[in-house]
Order: structure tokens, then C-alpha cells, then sequence
């Protein structure tokens, strides 16, 4: 260890072997592993468009789908495990900030400790379905949406709950939307060495599979407010039957092979991002 390695505050060096080479790992192989989520969602999603049935296109599906896999379980618990990695970087950056000149600023750390506990909550669904506990990640989205929709209702000011809750994911959903559409990921980008072919690739990812992401969470959203204004819990819908609601809409399922195809790209592009993001 030099003078200046030894002379570092202890917040400093804690935060050094926290940004280590373990949490990068970790983050790159979480990208991964939301990259096979979303890859197979859409492929779901896609086969629902152009006239398939049965297999509903959320997490569980895409769960279900991998464990029918040679070598499923072994693909199960590794893709639990990046997740978990993910969760572990964005704690990470909750605790001792981000890579980036804004990383240390609050809203920064508060986004990422709320990112922890969804990657985190994730993580756990799909460790428990690789473990083989009944009724956990290969659940159904929709069930799952609309017990927690009835559940919230009937708690005191449960429509105002319920209600601002689907608002809280309109505008989460909107503001994925509009964050990919103007490329606000370039700023994470490790720029040296990208080819133009390269940059172009995770712009198209980026873009169309940002708003499409975007797009469904924008929907769920609309789905829990209407539960909560006709309090009516069945109202709720999770990433499965939204997706389906797509195909009833005047473009019918062409709408639906439309954000089907986005999510397939935001899969790509999250793989892109495992090579590419500075963590």
C-alpha cells in the first residue's frame, strides 16, 4: 500500500472496494439477467400477437419458459443470482454514490436505494421459483396485481392509496419513456473504443426499447387507477394481461407485436449495457 492508499479516509477506501471489481461483476451480470427477462417477455408477447395462447407473457412466464430449458434450474438460480448482483450494485450506489459528476447528489441515492429494493424483491422471486416454492416468481402477475389492488382497498383511504399508487407508475412509466427517447443513457456510456456500428445498435435498443418498457408500465398504471376509481380490484392488471389489452385497442395486435417487439429490443439493449456502462 503507497502513502496515499494509507493516507485515504476510511469513507474513501470503503467506498474504493465497494466500486471494486466483485460489485462491477455483479452489476454487468445483472444486466444480463434483466436483458433474459425482457428478451423472453417479448418473445412471449410476440407469440400472443400473431395468434398463440397460453403462455402468459410476464416474469413467470419467462421463468417458466427457462425452466422447461436443458439445464434449467442451473439457468434459473444464475439468473437470480444476477439479479441479485444488480440489487447489490445499486446498493452500492445508495450508500456511496454513483459513477458520474451528480452521482453523490441525494435524489441520486434515494433513486438508487428505491432501484435496491426492486431488483432486490426480483432477485428473491426468482430465487424462490428456482427453489421450487409454489406461488412465488412463476406466479401470475395479473393475480398477483389484482390480491395486492384488493388487499390496499380495503386499508383506510385505500382508493386514495391504490389511486395515487397507479399515478406513481403512470409517471414512472412516462419518465422511462421520455428518458430513453432523448438518449439520456449516452451519459453512462463507456464512449472509447465504440464503434459507430456499435453506437448505433444501442441507440435503436436504446430508444425503442426504453419507450416500450416505458409504454407498459405507463399502462399498468392507468389499469390500478381504474381499480381504484370503480374500486373494483379485478380492474388491476400486472405485465400479462396489459400486454393482451393492446391486441383489443383499434390497432389491434398490431400495437401489441408493436411494444412486444420494443421489449425483445430492450433486452438487447440491456445486454449491450453489460459491456458498455460505466458502473
Amino acid at each position: 500500500m503507497n502513502a496515499h492508499t494509507s493516507t485515504l479516509p476510511g469513507r474513501a477506501r470503503v467506498r474504493r472496494a465497494a466500486n471494486g471489481s466483485v460489485v462491477e461483476a455483479a452489476a454487468r451480470w445483472g444486466f444480463v439477467a434483466r436483458g433474459v427477462i425482457y428478451l423472453l417477455v417479448g418473445a412471449l408477447a410476440l407469440h400472443i400477437a400473431f395468434g398463440g395462447t397460453g403462455r402468459q407473457a410476464d416474469r413467470g412466464g419467462a421463468l417458466t419458459r427457462l425452466s422447461e430449458q436443458p439445464f434449467g434450474s442451473v439457468l434459473l438460480w444464475a439468473l437470480g443470482a444476477g439479479l441479485a448482483g444488480m440489487a447489490l450494485w445499486r446498493l452500492s450506489e445508495a450508500l456511496f454514490g454513483a459513477a458520474g459528476a451528480d452521482g453523490h447528489k441525494p435524489h441520486k441515492r434515494l433513486l438508487s436505494a428505491g432501484r435496491c429494493v426492486f431488483y432486490g424483491f426480483v432477485a428473491y422471486s426468482v430465487l424462490a421459483f428456482a427453489a421450487g416454492e409454489s406461488g412465488s416468481g412463476g406466479g401470475s402477475s395479473d393475480r398477483q396485481s389484482q390480491d395486492v389492488t384488493a388487499r390496499a382497498l380495503e386499508l383506510p383511504g385505500g382508493r386514495w392509496i391504490v389511486g395515487l399508487a397507479g399515478a406513481g407508475i403512470v409517471v414512472a412509466g412516462a419518465w422511462v419513456a421520455v428518458r430513453a427517447a432523448l438518449r439520456t443513457y449516452r451519459k453512462h456510456l463507456k464512449q472509447g473504443g465504440m464503434s459507430r456500428r456499435t453506437r448505433r445498435l444501442i441507440d435503436v435498443t436504446g430508444v425503442a426499447g426504453g419507450v416500450a418498457r416505458g409504454v407498459l408500465f405507463a399502462a399498468v398504471g392507468v389499469f390500478v387507477v381504474l381499480a381504484a376509481l370503480t374500486y373494483e380490484p379485478d380492474r388491476a392488471k400486472g405485465f400479462d394481461d396489459t400486454l393482451r389489452s393492446f391486441a383489443g385497442t383499434p390497432a389491434g395486435p398490431w400495437l401489441l407485436a408493436l411494444v412486444a417487439a420494443g421489449l425483445v429490443l430492450f433486452g438487447v439493449f440491456s445486454f449491450a449495457m453489460a459491456r458498455r456502462r460505466r458502473v
